[in-house]
């Protein structure tokens, strides 16, 4: 015979749920080192680099959680199972739209999307670009054509290229702080202000923050 298993505490459903927006927040934090014919990723690597581990890690804490735990014994249990899911699935996909970008800025640079080993990257011969838009200060313009010429690009290639790396980066961390900040949300409201009847009420307010605003953006993109 199996023996009961006591269902998790308020507090460790909290503290399973701030883990996980401590996590996320770590994507943010992350450095990664950028050889100078790539500076122009650089906004991007360090998230591109930690994403996936978080993912992984986020992925088996959950399934310790569901296999090992009674998580979803309660009604409080079942709304951290929702929100953690939630934040799961939208950091996927946040990751996967990062990945993207970045393939498109390497097609566009004409870098394989692995980056090459240093020792053995060398880059191509800069060109003028008269296109290029002149409107920096000395101090400014001179960072571009040095980081231009490091990385083998014209200078409007490059702050082309940079800019989408920048919006990319701006993309992924609207991403993670807005889930962090829905799993904090969630954990408070578990541990001082859930009911053990969360999941009967009616209307809106008894889902988790995340999927809330999941559902806000499902409904905003049809």
């Amino acid at each position: 015979m199996t023996a009961d298993r006591t269902p998790l505490a308020r507090a460790e459903l909290a503290g399973l749920l701030t883990d996980a927006a401590q996590s996320v927040s770590a994507v943010l934090t992350t450095e990664y080192p950028t050889s100078p014919s790539r500076s122009y990723l650089h906004p991007v690597l360090g998230a591109l680099s930690a994403g996936p581990q978080v993912v992984c890690e986020l992925n088996n804490r959950l399934e310790r959680f569901v296999i090992d735990e009674p998580l979803t014994a309660t009604p409080a249990g079942l709304f951290t199972l929702a929100s953690y899911a939630s934040a799961l699935g939208w950091l996927t996909e946040s990751l996967a739209e990062l990945t993207a970008s970045v393939d498109q800025i390497c097609t566009r640079v004409g870098i394989p999307t692995e980056p090459p080993d240093p020792a053995f990257a060398a880059p191509t011969p800069t060109e003028p670009d008269s296109k290029f838009d002149f409107a920096f200060s000395a101090l400014e313009l001179a960072a571009i054509r040095t980081a231009a010429e490091a990385a083998g690009l014209t200078p409007g290639d490059y702050v082309e290229v940079l800019s989408q790396s920048l919006l990319a980066a701006s993309r992924i961390t609207d991403a993670c702080m807005e889930i962090s900040n829905g799993l904090l949300e969630d954990a408070s409201y578990v541990l001082g202000e859930a009911t053990d009847h969360v999941w009967i009420g009616d209307g809106p307010d008894s889902l988790p923050t995340l999927v809330r605003s999941l559902l806000a953006r499902m409904e905003a993109a049809e």
